[in-house]
């Protein structure tokens, strides 16, 4: 049988932190100007990155970090300055250059990692995994992880009514407030990762 315990606690934890709601106004900045069928295909694109990132993490997480030497710590920096390359940018206007002249899919980075599978949510799964015991508990932790996924591409793909409804000239004031909104994560991050280190578990 399923832990519905555990279920519920893994589900809400990495809905807070992968945020759902808060990333609709970064998706539509980051994808305006695109033809519809494309900015459907970019959220898919950027929820199964994302849970491909998940699910290795997962499997082999700590593994992984450790055959690297690399500290959870250092991951929260580098995705911190990852995001606020990416917040200059929509804060500055350069996103909304004519996307034909850069071959660059948002979907795939930023948006699939580390937006959405960034420190916070590799941790907390690297941490369920290995504490789960027996078949139900790891049933309910994959489950929490599949069902949010879902949600997260349920609500990039609709959010694109949105855009109807808010014309250009929302847009581009989303794109401002996302660029401010996604600064702040970035430093929050950075800050966080520092701290870490400071306090001795980098």
């Amino acid at each position: 049988m399923i832990d519905i315990t555990l279920f519920g606690s893994v589900l809400v934890t990495l809905f807070v932190i992968m945020d759902p709601p808060g990333i609709t106004p970064i998706f539509l900045a980051l994808t305006s100007g695109r033809p519809v069928r494309v900015q459907r295909r970019m959220a898919w694109q950027a929820t199964l990155v994302a849970l491909a990132v998940i699910v290795l993490f997962g499997l082999a997480g700590q593994h992984i970090l450790n055959y690297l030497g690399v500290s959870v710590p250092a991951l929260m920096i580098a995705g911190g300055l990852l995001l606020l390359l990416v917040a200059l940018d929509l804060l500055t206007g350069k996103m909304e250059e004519p996307r034909q002249t850069k071959e660059v899919n948002v979907a795939l980075v930023p948006l699939g990692m580390p937006l959405l599978a960034g420190p916070g949510a590799i941790v907390t799964v690297i941490l369920a995994v290995e504490r789960a015991d027996g078949v139900g508990e790891h049933t309910a932790v994959w489950a929490a992880i599949a069902l949010l996924h879902l949600i997260l591409w349920l609500t990039m793909r609709y959010s694109l009514l949105i855009v109807r409804l808010i014309k250009d000239g929302g847009v581009v004031l989303v794109t401002r407030l996302s660029g401010m909104l996604l600064s702040a994560i970035a430093v929050q991050q950075i800050a966080g990762g520092v701290m870490a280190f400071v306090n001795g578990e980098g």
